[in-house]
């Protein structure tokens, strides 16, 4: 059906789509595959299996092969001969009015000139070795041979196989164009001599900005994950101190160039290795039309990184994305490429923690988006491994047991019920069967709200904690927990 005449309300919700839509097309977009849904939108991908494209040369197509030796050879020769940066050309200065005071300094010019022939005419006497050695040095072309990126050499013919990466990243945001690729490097390179990148990790931005995006954690196939919370920027008081001037947009773009070269530091940069971030971005109270400056510096921000980071997502999950989202989606994917398509997820408020773990972890997932992550946790970390899944089905009651051998031993566990509405129970129950089980938990009616729970607990004598959950809905449930033991004696 279409909608001829709008009303005025879908008029006035237009502005805040239209500033999503712009953060949803550009917001790092690399470039990848995937099915277009003509009927309908789709929230959550049906499946979770992803993974980079091959950078070993054998699994490259006969054109990607020809395009990657092309963009070599153009880069070895651009290198070699010292036309890689776009040479600073002199300017005149304007021509002044000649003063008495100038033509005093004329003569004495003249003078000096006279001096300089009666020395060139001794110098001609020279023999040709020492004429050599009187040539200024600034005539000299010096050829840099070690220009590199993200620390990686990139003439070709030092063999670093680091390099065939990079370049390939160029290649696939240019659809395998040689000219385009080369063309993009080229820009990338100048702006970042023009940026001061390499003393851009050593700035400091102080902490306003710090949980507007912020590194933290990796999903399923060791990605890196930068969250990108856009509604920190609706605060008054953030935006007053990070983005009322133009003096202090430049820094918020400075500072979200930094956090991203530190996302880049993670990177292998191997043809096997971990080459791209996992980009989640909140649109929970993002800003709305009003704030004119807030959308145009992360516009500013996207477009920088968009332009000289390509390839660099693996995936961009978009979170707590407001109904009327989806309306545009549709029209927005048609001006996208294949390989960025693939790369778009999206997830309403209901769908945030079902969506992220199809490619994280519970354990690498924040509490705030449903996981049980929590912010300088000193208990667990990802050396302690993975969190158990167990499976609820509707109407029955699982029941988890941690033994406790040893008295004085201190146990420490998450658990967390996706969706929760069960009912749950903490116990301890001693081995002695005349000691008395100890109630640590009492039952309680979990809601749907309910924060992962987090307990400690030391036992006085052996025995073993017994953790209930019974699932009374109509559906089945996903549990997932973890624990950890500290030996101490009684």
């Amino acid at each position: 059906m279409t909608v001829e005449v709008k009303s005025e309300a879908v008029q006035v919700a237009e502005e805040p789509v239209k500033a999503a839509a712009e953060v949803a097309e550009k917001v790092l977009v690399g470039e990848e595959k995937c099915e277009k849904d003509e009927s309908k939108p789709k929230m959550v991908e049906k499946s979770s299996s992803y993974r980079e494209e091959s950078n070993f040369l054998s699994d490259l197509k006969e054109h990607e092969k020809k395009a990657l030796i092309e963009l070599k050879t153009k880069l070895e020769d651009a290198i070699i001969g010292n036309t890689l940066f776009k040479k600073e050309e002199k300017k005149e200065a304007p021509a002044k009015k000649p003063s008495n005071e100038d033509e005093k300094k004329e003569e004495e010019k003249e003078a000096e000139i006279k001096e300089e022939c009666e020395e060139e005419n001794k110098t001609a006497e020279l023999n040709t070795e020492e004429k050599e050695d009187l040539k200024p040095e600034e005539n000299v072309e010096v050829v840099d041979k070690d220009i590199s990126i993200w620390g990686i050499p990139l003439l070709p013919s030092k063999g670093n196989e680091k390099t065939d990466v990079v370049l390939l990243k160029f290649l696939r945001a240019r659809e395998f164009k040689v000219n385009d690729a080369y063309e993009m490097l080229e820009k990338t390179l100048q702006w970042r001599k023009e940026f001061k990148i390499d003393s851009i990790l050593d700035e400091e931005f102080g902490n306003d900005l710090s949980s507007a995006a912020y590194m933290s954690g990796v999903d399923r196939k060791g990605h890196p994950i930068c969250y990108n919370i856009f509604g920190v920027l609706d605060n008054e008081e953030i935006y007053e101190k990070t983005l009322a001037s133009e003096e202090k947009r430049e820094q918020f773009l400075r500072w979200r160039v930094q956090l991203m070269e530190r996302g880049v530091e993670k990177l292998d940069f191997k043809p096997d290795g971990i080459n791209s971030l996992v980009q989640i971005n909140d649109l929970k109270n993002s800003p709305g039309p009003s704030k004119k400056e807030v959308r145009a510096a992360v516009n500013k921000a996207v477009t920088l990184l968009q332009d000289n980071y390509p390839e660099f997502v693996a995936k961009n999950i978009f979170i707590n994305v407001p109904f009327w989202y989806f309306a545009f989606q549709s029209v927005l994917s048609s001006f996208l490429t294949q390989r960025t398509r693939s790369k778009l997820v999206f997830a309403r408020p209901s769908k945030v923690t079902e969506t992220l773990l199809k490619y994280i972890p519970i354990q690498e997932i924040p509490i705030q988006y449903g996981g049980i992550k929590r912010e300088n946790d000193f208990e667990f970390s990802i050396s302690d491994g993975e969190a158990t899944e167990v499976v609820i089905k509707a109407g029955s009651t699982e029941t988890i047991e941690i033994p406790t051998p040893e008295c004085g031993t201190t146990f420490i566990w998450d658990l967390i019920v996706l969706g929760w509405e069960v009912n749950y129970t903490e116990e301890f129950v001693p081995t002695d069967e005349n000691s008395y089980t100890m109630i640590i938990q009492k039952g309680k009616k979990m809601s749907s709200d309910e924060a992962p729970i987090r307990k400690t607990f030391k036992n006085n004598e052996p025995g073993k904690i017994v953790l209930t959950v019974q699932n009374c809905s109509g559906k089945k449930k996903k549990l997932f927990y973890r624990y950890k033991v500290k030996k101490a004696s009684c």
